[in-house]
């Protein structure tokens, strides 16, 4: 069996602003809940992945928006990368992390599904892990003409060249 890794992408309070809140947020948090819940009791090394924006934006470094929703707060022990574009790799210290922990395989959750959880997703893969998509547990906001459930749905089909993709409900940590 893989040694497996949870990661959860950018889930920060800006994502749950009032006035242009991500999709299915609430129910994106439960969901967070129990699979964090299962992941530590599993003993899975979890691992949060945290937006950095410049002074003025919604996820500007060391606001109240930047940090990690209090829901799903990080526990004693728990890895918070830092990131400054979609890639979670890029110019962080991911892989290294995953090497001294002997991760093979990454479990995927997080904000934002176009972006961050897709380019991390492709990234993951092309750095040798096998990744597992969490597809109830990843959202975005209405764009481009489209709505955020059919980003996700569209996604969710996509990234099944390049993951398993599986509900929170299908998902076993062990």
């Amino acid at each position: 069996m893989k040694k497996a890794a949870f990661l959860v992408i950018d889930v920060q309070n800006a994502m749950f602003d009032e006035a242009d809140p991500v999709f299915n947020g609430e129910e994106l948090l439960v969901k967070l809940q129990k699979l964090l819940r299962s992941a530590r009791s599993a003993g899975t090394p979890v691992f949060f992945i945290q937006h950095n924006e410049p002074a003025g934006e919604p996820l500007a470094t060391g606001t109240k928006g930047w940090e990690i929703h209090p829901a799903i707060a990080p526990e004693a022990g728990e890895r918070v990368i830092q990131k400054n574009t979609p890639d979670s790799f890029f110019a962080t210290e991911l892989k290294e992390a995953l090497e001294a922990q002997q991760i093979e395989q990454i479990i995927i959750a997080g904000i934002q599904t176009e972006l961050c959880v897709d380019t991390t997703c492709r990234r993951a893969v092309s750095s040798g892990y096998e990744v597992i998509l969490v597809a109830d547990t990843h959202s975005t906001w209405n764009a481009n003409g489209l709505m955020a459930e059919q980003i996700i749905r569209h996604h969710n089909g996509t990234l099944r060249w390049f993951s398993t993709v599986l509900n929170a409900d299908e998902l076993k940590f062990q």
